[in-house]
């Protein structure tokens, strides 16, 4: 039976002990209430990157309780969890080392997530949150990862080569169905398209210096999955008004990859749309009590009936294709 595979990818602070990672079931167990296409069936891939990291982490940790002053610090408890787990997280993007561990973690679990697919009639669906983005579009369409000397190279090859329009081999993998970001900060990729001259882009060996710009690769997939499916790609982009991290797409993605706006259907979508009786809360919403609450409106996404809603749509959209059904739904 065709299958639409739901991939999720979690953003930083994320700690599970159980083998299997529950942060993603509240929103696919909700998803699976919309979810009503004859013929097809849905599948979860929760990817979990989060414990990769753990062992540099406590030695940190430990470091920094050995300091005389340790014990007088103000939120000790906020330092030594949150905070601490946050900044290891983010530093996953600028570090190659740890970045490699990620690399290695997720192609374990996308081969496993992905086997026996079929790459006519099966649909994958990226739905990622927070720095969850920034990772797996990092190793997607990131050129740092090109030279083959380097850890993680391996990795990201294979799983490059199991996504349609990608290469090695772009003509190869599973389509792209649908994308939908929460609470996501991938529009600070913006800031790292800039110009560059061919020697600053190549080593004396002819090897792709480290680079975090995505755009350009970004921009040749979404052309070779339009001209392969020949309709727009359904993209969400969700945005909590509390939430601190989140940010707008519409607007400034098909200026980057998207100029004449035929490769992506891309909308913002408010989960907690205001209203004209909210005038009584926007003096508050603009406070720093409020952002001190940003933690929790960041993490609403994931039992949220409206984002769940959502996905099914595009779910729905992607499967209405005449290259996946034959006829619309």
């Amino acid at each position: 039976m065709p299958t639409d595979y739901l991939l999720f990818n979690h953003g930083v602070s994320t700690r599970e002990a159980r083998p299997e990672p529950t942060y993603a079931d509240p929103l696919f167990e909700l998803i699976q209430r919309f979810y009503n296409i004859p013929g097809r069936t849905l599948k979860k891939i929760a990817l979990y990157w989060g414990d990769v990291n753990k062992p540099q982490e406590a030695e940190l940790l430990q470091t920094y309780q050995q300091s005389s002053i340790w014990p007088q610090l103000w939120f000790r408890d906020f330092r030594e969890k949150q905070l601490l787990q946050f900044a290891g997280d983010a530093a996953l993007y600028i570090s190659r080392a740890v970045g490699a561990k990620v690399a290695d973690a997720l192609k374990k679990q996308a081969i496993e997530g992905l086997q026996g697919y079929d790459p006519k009639e099966d649909r994958l669906h990226i739905v990622t949150h927070s720095m969850g983005t920034v990772i797996l579009f990092d190793i997607l369409f990131s050129a740092r990862w090109d030279p083959d000397y380097i850890p993680g190279h391996a990795s990201v090859e294979v799983i490059r080569d199991g996504l349609f329009g990608i290469s090695p081999d772009p003509t190869q993998g599973i389509r792209l169905g649908s994308i939908s970001t929460m609470g996501s900060p991938i529009g600070f990729f913006s800031l790292l398209d800039v110009t560059r001259t061919p020697n600053e882009l190549q080593d004396a060996q002819g090897h792709i210096l480290s680079t975090h710009d995505i755009t350009p690769r970004l921009e040749q997939f979404l052309g070779a999955l339009h001209q392969e499916l020949g309709t727009k790609l359904p993209w969400y982009n969700f945005v909590h008004p509390g939430d601190p991290i989140a940010y707008p797409l519409e607007k400034l993605l098909p200026k980057l990859v998207d100029g004449e706006e035929k490769y992506i259907d891309i909308q913002d979508i408010l989960t907690h749309p205001t209203s004209l009786t909210d005038f009584l809360t926007e003096p508050f919403s603009q406070t720093l009590v409020a952002l001190l609450h940003g933690g929790e409106a960041h993490n609403s996404y994931w039992q949220n009936e409206l984002v769940a809603q959502k996905i099914t749509e595009a779910i729905e959209k992607a499967v209405s294709s005449p290259d996946v059904t034959g006829t619309a739904i």
